[in-house]
């Protein structure tokens, strides 16, 4: 089947969906509030079935030229001491967002992506078969379609890059904040903290992000510390933590919700980007399988609902275990077990 879809959304999704329904074909519209593709961006996580999808989209062997290989990851105390050891058996590709989406747009038609254009609804779009809204955690035509709005988890997140190298990753837990580490290139370093949001409320009153930072873990082991003391004058992103509540479809009528839009999670996992892309190449192949759209979007919906609502409903839960509060010892003790295990 071909047809026509507008695509509300130049993020993963959008780009990726995009990018899949061109190539097939169709013909495609993509409006974007931004001006245009970020330049900066901290890595993302890659597990082999965002790969898969990639490959498909083909852009496979761009991503893994512009990223770094990643396997495994030590989960440690504020003192450095090493609770446990997580995906020893997988690997995954860490790629700064900036070279995902530059990748994905890569070979789009001039023209196809309105840039400085945003949606105000369904009702203002242009005339398609398809509307695919790849709008984000805050999705305006989600809103419109279900009256469903993200809900807050309770914990903000802080995060940036620094100069230098990471040796390997690690993430740190401590009392109601967590501090991660990953290779971001082979020049820089990935950083993220989470910490509950009445905590960082009760440090950071009248101070700025990199003294609150300073202040949650500057007494943390020295690969924290290396971090903290290499911030400079580097951009810092914090924003509240949010994710989408379960919702009845990802379709209706003529509309399918993608990525952050139908799924939105913590970031504990490290799945959000890639469910993204699954959701897209999920959504092409449906749309290009299918004899007509309803059975297209409800072949879609089947495959891709149940799943993501389990990993929303696991990386909440992870969320709100990495940054106990209290029972830490046990907390901690049951997570080794469980690293053994796996």
């Amino acid at each position: 089947m071909r047809g026509s879809a507008v695509v509300v959304g130049a993020g993963i999704a959008g780009l990726a969906t995009a990018r899949g329904l061109l190539a097939a074909g169709w013909d495609v519209h993509v409006l974007e509030r931004s001006p245009g593709l970020p330049s900066t961006g901290t890595a993302l996580g890659m597990w082999p079935e965002a790969m898969r999808a990639l490959d498909r989209l083909g852009v496979g062997e761009q991503v893994r030229a512009d990223s770094v290989e990643l396997r495994g990851a030590r989960l440690l105390r504020p003192d450095g001491t090493e609770i446990g050891r997580l995906g020893a058996r997988r690997s995954a590709r860490l790629v700064p967002r900036p070279a995902l989406l530059a990748a994905l747009a890569e070979g789009i038609p001039p023209g196809t992506i309105a840039w400085d254009t945003p949606a105000t609804g369904l009702g203002g779009l242009p005339t398609a078969d398809v509307v695919v809204a790849a709008d984000g955690v805050h999705s305006l035509l989600r809103a419109a379609l279900f009256g469903v709005a993200p809900r807050p988890l309770g914990t903000v997140a802080l995060r940036g890059t620094v100069p230098g190298p990471a040796d390997g990753a690690t993430e740190t837990w401590g009392p109601a904040r967590l501090f991660g580490i990953t290779p971001h290139d082979a020049e820089r370093t990935n950083w993220f903290a989470s910490v509950r949001a009445d905590v960082l409320a009760s440090s950071g009153a009248g101070r700025e992000d990199r003294e609150v930072l300073h202040r949650l873990y500057g007494d943390w082991h020295p690969a924290v510390r290396r971090v903290l003391g290499a911030l400079g004058d580097s951009s810092i992103d914090r924003r509240i933590l949010l994710d989408v509540p379960r919702l009845p479809s990802y379709v209706r009528g003529g509309t399918a919700l993608l990525g952050d839009a139908a799924h939105g999670m913590a970031p504990n996992l490290g799945r959000g980007a890639c469910e993204a892309l699954i959701d897209a190449t999920a959504l092409v192949e449906a749309l290009t399988a299918a004899p007509d759209v309803p059975g297209a979007l409800h072949r879609y919906d089947v495959a891709r609902r149940r799943s993501t609502t389990r990993t929303v409903r696991l990386a909440r839960l992870a969320n709100g275990v990495s940054t106990a509060r209290h029972l830490l010892p046990a907390r901690n003790a049951v997570i080794a077990a469980a690293a053994r295990l796996s």
